[in-house]
């Protein structure tokens, strides 16, 4: 399921990270970047010494966290491995799947990734966020505060930015649900309940797609 939420984060939250941002050293975004995935990856990342660096973490992690259809459709355990990516003018990301494990020492899978977008949209042609599907490519460029989720699983890819600076936080998240079509499965029934009881209350229907979602996620939680 690939998911938009628009305004993840307030207009306040956006200019506090945009001139934070302002104010730090960005760094070749290789440093980070898979044996594989270097070959095609060309932007800059902030340098993790960046003394703000988990403030601006943390920010963006909150906001995630308190996000009903987020917490609804992902079902977050960790939200881990947050990266501050600048895409200036001739720089790309090429086709590539992200690593299934992240966090150095400590490691965590990768089932959901999600780019949010700091910059608007009009202020820099190009770099469409594009997602390779089999059935063919869908093309992404949110509004400033916005964010896109989709399966770690996916080849991606990230258009040359002609003009402009893209701005976003790019990170992962694993789930305590691991296989996507199962999330989906839990948030469509978990949509449906929330919509009976706010038409009927609680009601036989209703207690038993409470009972059904309540057990498959027993049944699928890792």
């Amino acid at each position: 399921m690939i998911l938009t939420i628009d305004n993840v984060i307030t207009p306040e939250e956006l200019t506090q990270l945009t001139e934070t941002l302002s104010k730090g050293k960005f760094v070749d975004g290789q440093t980070t970047a898979g044996w594989h995935a270097k070959l095609v990856k060309h932007n800059s990342q902030l340098e993790t010494t960046f003394p703000e660096i988990k403030t601006l973490q943390d920010l963006v992690i909150n906001a995630l966290q308190r996000n009903l259809l987020f917490k609804l459709a992902i079902h977050p355990k960790h939200i881990h491995s947050l990266r501050f990516s600048r895409y200036e003018q001739q720089m790309n990301y090429g086709s590539h799947t992200d690593n299934a494990l992240m966090g150095g020492k400590q490691f965590f899978r990768s089932d959901v990734s999600f780019t949010l977008f700091l910059s608007a949209p009009e202020s820099y042609e190009g770099g469409e966020l594009v997602i390779e599907k089999p059935e063919g490519k869908l093309c992404y460029k949110l509004n400033a505060g916005s964010i896109i989720l989709y399966p770690s699983t996916f080849l991606h890819r990230v258009e040359t930015v002609k003009t402009g600076t893209r701005l976003v936080v790019v990170g992962w998240i694993q789930s305590l649900i691991r296989d996507t079509s199962k999330r989906e499965i839990l948030f469509d029934i978990d949509t449906v309940r929330r919509s009976l009881f706010a038409k009927n209350g609680k009601s036989v229907e209703f207690d038993l797609l409470a009972k059904t979602h309540a057990n498959l996620l027993r049944q699928w939680a890792e």
